[in-house]
C-alpha cells in the first residue's frame, strides 16, 4: 500500500503537495491497493514516508473525507469509506454565505452556525410579518394567541420522544436559558433549595440557580453521563429538588447518555421525588433515546430552542412541562414577562411551518459535519470527543499543558477557546481540557488554519520546570 501511495505522490509532485497526496490516495483506491475498510497510515507516519509535513497529509485526509472517499474515527484512525452507501459530499455541498471577520481573532469560543439559507427565510418571514393587520400587532400577548406557535413547536420537536404531549403543555420562552430559569422558578420551593448538575455542565444551569437563590451540587459522571448511585446518594444527602442534565448532547463533552442509563437515573428520580430538567438545545439530529419527560411523566421537564438550528439571534425557546405542571409553568411565564412578544411568536410559527426550514436545518447539519471532520482529521492522535451532529469538540490536553496556559497560548496565536474551568463550579476540580466550537461563519479553509495552529500548540508543549 505504501509503495503505491509513494508512487502516486511522486507522479503528481509538480503541483501542491496536499493535492499530490489526494491524487495518490484516489489512485490507490481505484487500483485496489486500498480497499473499503482499510486503515490508512497515521498522519505522522505517512508524512515521514513522503518527506512532507503532517499538516499537509492531514489536509489531504480532510479533503478526501469531505468527498466521501475516507471516513475518520477519533481514537481509531482514518479508513477507506464505502462509497456505494453514500453520495460524494461535494455533490451536495450547499451554497454557503460567510460573514466578514469582525477581527483578526478566530472565535472558537462558542458555536456559530453557517448561513445555508436561513437568513433568506428570516428576511422573507419578516416581510410577511410586516403585512399583518394592525390588530395583530397591537394586542397584548395571550395564551390563546400563542396556540399556533405552540402547535408548530410541538411538531418541530416531533423527533424527540417526549411522551404524551399537547400544545397546551408547551410554553414559549426567550431562548433556552430563559426556559431553564422558568423551570427553576416553577419547581424550586423553600428558602434554601438545592439543584444538582453534572460535574461538567453548561454554566447557564449554575447562573440560573444563583438567580433562584439555590445551592448547586455537582454529581459525578462517567463515559455514559451521570452515575445513578452517586445521584441517589446526593439527592438524599442534600434533599435536592431538581436535576439539570443534557442527556442527548452533553455540553461540553458531547457525551450521549443511552436509554439504559437514563432509565436508571429516572428510577432514582421517581423514588426520591426529584424533578429532572433536560436541556436539549444543542441537538441537530433526531434523538436516540426517550427524554426524561417520557420516562418521568410527573417529574420530567424538557427545554429546547431554535438558536442552534436556525440562528442565535432568534431568542425563542420551548419548555414542555409534565402535563400536571403545565398550568403552573404558564403562570410563571405570564407573571414574569406576560409572554413572548407577539410578532416574534408569529415569526416563529411561520418559520417552523415552512418545508424549506426543514431542508435548511438538514443542510446546516451537513455543513457542521464538514467542519467537525476537518478538526477530527487535523487533531488525530489526541484525545478528542465529538459527534458530527454537534457543533463543538472536547479536547483533553496532553501532558505538560495546563488549561489556563493553553487558552492563553491559543489567544496569542489568534484563537479564542473555552477552557474547562467554565464548566465546573469555582470549588470544583478543573480537568485539563478545552472546548473547541465550530465557527461556520468563516470558510472551512480559515477554520482549518485555526485548527492547524491549535495542533501546533499541542505538538509543542512548554518546556522547563517551574520553581
Amino acid at each position: 500500500m505504501l509503495d503505491t501511495i509513494q508512487t502516486g505522490f511522486a507522479a503528481h509532485a509538480d503541483g501542491p503537495k496536499y493535492r499530490a497526496v489526494c491524487h495518490a490516495l484516489r489512485d490507490a483506491v481505484e487500483q485496489g491497493a486500498l480497499q473499503v475498510g482499510d486503515r490508512l497510515p497515521p498522519v505522522r507516519e505517512l508524512a515521514w514516508q513522503l518527506r512532507i509535513t503532517p499538516g499537509t497529509v492531514a489536509r489531504a485526509y480532510t479533503i478526501l473525507t469531505d468527498e466521501g472517499l475516507l471516513r475518520a474515527e477519533v481514537g481509531r484512525g482514518t479508513f477507506v469509506a464505502d462509497r456505494s452507501a453514500v453520495e460524494t459530499e461535494y455533490a451536495n455541498v450547499p451554497l454557503v454565505k460567510y460573514l466578514p471577520p469582525a477581527s483578526d481573532i478566530t472565535n472558537l469560543y462558542y458555536s456559530r452556525p453557517p448561513d445555508v439559507g436561513q437568513v433568506a427565510l428570516l428576511q422573507d418571514a419578516m416581510r410577511c410579518l410586516g403585512q399583518l393587520p394592525a390588530q395583530a400587532l397591537l394586542e397584548y400577548p395571550s395564551s390563546e394567541r400563542f396556540g399556533p406557535t405552540r402547535a408548530a413547536a410541538l411538531r418541530w420537536m416531533a423527533d424527540a420522544v417526549l411522551g404524551p404531549a399537547t400544545e397546551t403543555d408547551v410554553v414559549l420562552s426567550h431562548g433556552g436559558q430563559s426556559g431553564v430559569m422558568m423551570v427553576m422558578q416553577t419547581v424550586l420551593r423553600g428558602p434554601a433549595p438545592v439543584v444538582l448538575v453534572e460535574e461538567l455542565s453548561y454554566p447557564g444551569f449554575r447562573r440560573a440557580a444563583e438567580l433562584a437563590r439555590a445551592k448547586v451540587v455537582t454529581v459525578p459522571m462517567d463515559a455514559q453521563g451521570l452515575i445513578p448511585e452517586a445521584l441517589d446518594e446526593l439527592v438524599q444527602k442534600h434533599d435536592a429538588q431538581l436535576l439539570c442534565t443534557s442527556a442527548e448532547v452533553h455540553n461540553p463533552t458531547s457525551i450521549f447518555t443511552p436509554q439504559s442509563r437514563r432509565e436508571a437515573i429516572a428510577n432514582v428520580a421517581a423514588k426520591r421525588g426529584l424533578a429532572v430538567m433536560e436541556d436539549d438545545c444543542y441537538r441537530l439530529a433526531p434523538s436516540r433515546a426517550p427524554t426524561y419527560r417520557a420516562l418521568l411523566p410527573d417529574l420530567g421537564w424538557y427545554v429546547s430552542s431554535i438558536s442552534k438550528t436556525l440562528a442565535p439571534s432568534l431568542r425563542v425557546g420551548f419548555v414542555v412541562a409534565p402535563q400536571s405542571q403545565a398550568a403552573a409553568l404558564r403562570r410563571t411565564a405570564e407573571h414574569g414577562f406576560f409572554g413572548l412578544a407577539v410578532p416574534l411568536a408569529m415569526l416563529t410559527a411561520d418559520l417552523l411551518t415552512r418545508p424549506e426550514t426543514v431542508q435548511t436545518v438538514e443542510r446546516l447539519r451537513e455543513e457542521t459535519a464538514r467542519y467537525v471532520r476537518c478538526a477530527v482529521n487535523l487533531l488525530g492522535g489526541f484525545d478528542v470527543s465529538y459527534s458530527e451532529d454537534v457543533p463543538f469538540l472536547w479536547l483533553k490536553l496532553p501532558e505538560r499543558w495546563r488549561v489556563g496556559a493553553f487558552v492563553q497560548a491559543a489567544e496569542a496565536a489568534g484563537i479564542t477557546l473555552r477552557g474547562a474551568e467554565h464548566f465546573v463550579p469555582r470549588d470544583g476540580i478543573v480537568p485539563q481540557a478545552v472546548r473547541i466550537s465550530v465557527n461556520a461563519h468563516i470558510p472551512l479553509e480559515d477554520f482549518e488554519r485555526a485548527i492547524l495552529r491549535i495542533r501546533h500548540l499541542l505538538d509543542t508543549p512548554p518546556e522547563g520546570l517551574a520553581v
